[in-house]
């Protein structure tokens, strides 16, 4: 086991990876940059390490300066949280060659996933359900046509090396193709570097489901149940919940089961996450995996007692997984709301300032994640991300009642945050029903019901 873990990240998640290696014993170096410089992440740290000017290129995202800091420090690996080098395979070698250990997946699993048509193409080959469309990049316009008219519309344009929704395009008929093909493969090079598109089947009102996974480097995989990630807006979640509240315990042991294939298919190691949409009729298909951990794993752990971040750690350790399968039980359900420094009137603008007032909520069940505190400036260079509120209950209509409670209770004061948006959608009756998908807040009235508040 390593005696000093660098934390290649800000914010909550390098607050929590702190927390985690003070529980299991370890050192942890913070790395920031001149904004951060009162930032908890670096008061909490047995080290901490100035990196650059507030810029993340120059900073966060800067390859060299990282490395040099876990070397100044005597750190013997480097947890990259998520965001920023967490799914940077260049970054994940470099920390390889100089000596350290990257807590993470293989370099070349992060480059097999992070091109969305090569992933499709090893989940296929493993026997995972995909969606219909091109069995790799599409190589001009001619054949997206040809591709569109096989899949039959609508069809979803798709950055190769996309994420966040940039690089995407719905196409609703035949008329639209040429210029959204178009539109989307120069978003796709502005934002990648990279214009190649790929296509698939439009699955009207999908459910977002996703599997978290954990594999050792001894050939051990099991899967942590099911995320609920429908709630999103412009492709981004707001709310996840486990186990999501349309599978049945069948679709679960399917769901996972195909997780395990594809993540063993591509000798993954670490924690990961795959990615499936699921239509109205129950049948789920791989859109993408994510190589590192995710933002929501909270009610992931809530739901099963897995401390997520301890097995990534143990796993770069060389140790095995402290579980097997049928060890993994969930217990009740977990709902995750991000609080966000934007204002939801305003469509969601960012809103940096200071915080003047801050009371976090308690009692039965509740966990809050963050990094802020009274008088904390949030700033305007990086996620506007404040704090993760996780309930948990026996059941879902008690982890509901429970998140409500803690919303109520939760103050933050000198910023707009998204705490009332989301005490209005976990409040209405199609949230408490489960009646809802990817598509739901376009159709929801958030702004006409916090204007009731």
């Amino acid at each position: 086991m390593f005696k000093k873990v660098l934390i290649a990240n800000r914010g909550e998640i390098a607050v929590r990876i702190i927390y985690a290696l003070r529980e299991m014993g370890l050192e942890s170096v913070a790395v920031y940059s001149d904004a951060d410089e009162n930032a908890l992440h670096v008061q909490l740290a047995d080290y901490s390490v100035k990196i650059g000017p507030p810029p993340p290129r120059e900073s966060y995202l800067h390859y060299h300066r990282v490395i040099a800091a876990a070397e100044v420090s005597g750190a013997e690996a480097i947890h990259p949280g998520y965001g920023f080098l967490a799914e940077n395979a260049e970054f994940a070698r470099l920390v390889r060659d100089h000596g350290l250990v990257f807590i993470g997946p293989p370099p070349e699993a992060i480059e097999d996933m992070g091109d969305k048509a090569k992933a499709k193409e090893s989940m296929k080959r493993a026997g995972v359900p995909v969606v219909p469309g091109s069995d790799g990049p599409l190589a001009d316009l001619d054949q997206a046509r040809e591709v569109a008219e096989k899949a039959g519309y609508p069809v979803l344009l798709k950055a190769v090396a996309g994420g966040g929704g940039r690089g995407m395009r719905i196409v609703r008929e035949p008329g639209e193709l040429e210029k959204q093909f178009q539109s989307a493969g120069a978003e796709a090079e502005s934002a990648f570097g990279d214009g190649r598109l790929y296509l698939e089947k439009l699955i009207l009102r999908p459910r977002h489901i996703e599997v978290q996974v954990l594999a050792d480097s001894h050939g051990n995989i099991v899967y942590l149940g099911e995320r609920e990630c429908s709630i999103q807006r412009r492709h981004q979640k707001l709310i996840e919940e486990s186990p999501s509240p349309v599978v049945s315990p069948e679709t679960r042991k399917l769901l996972g089961e195909s997780a395990v294939r594809g993540a063993s298919a591509i000798g993954y190691v670490s924690a990961g996450t795959v990615e499936f949409i699921m239509d109205q009729e129950g049948n789920f298909y791989f859109i993408e995996m994510n190589t590192r951990v995710q933002v929501e794993h909270p009610v992931t752990e809530m739901v099963t007692g897995v401390d997520i971040i301890k097995e990534q750690i143990r796993i770069a350790a060389g140790e095995k997984l402290s579980m097997r399968q049928e060890d993994v039980v969930l217990r009740g359900h977990a709902i995750e709301a991000r609080i966000n420094a934007e204002d939801p009137v305003r469509d969601f603008a960012p809103s940096p300032g200071t915080i003047k007032a801050l009371h976090k909520p308690g009692g039965p069940g509740i966990r809050v994640d963050s990094h802020i505190y009274q008088g904390y400036k949030v700033p305007p260079y990086y996620d506007s991300l404040l704090a993760k509120l996780i309930a948990h209950g026996s059941d879902r209509n008690e982890a509901i009642a429970r998140m409500l409670r803690a919303l109520e209770e939760f103050v933050i004061e000198g910023v707009p945050t998204t705490i009332p948006f989301h005490h209005v959608v976990i409040s209405s009756e199609e949230f408490r029903r489960g009646d809802f998908d990817t598509g739901f807040l376009e159709r929801f009235d958030y702004k006409a019901k916090l204007s009731e508040l």
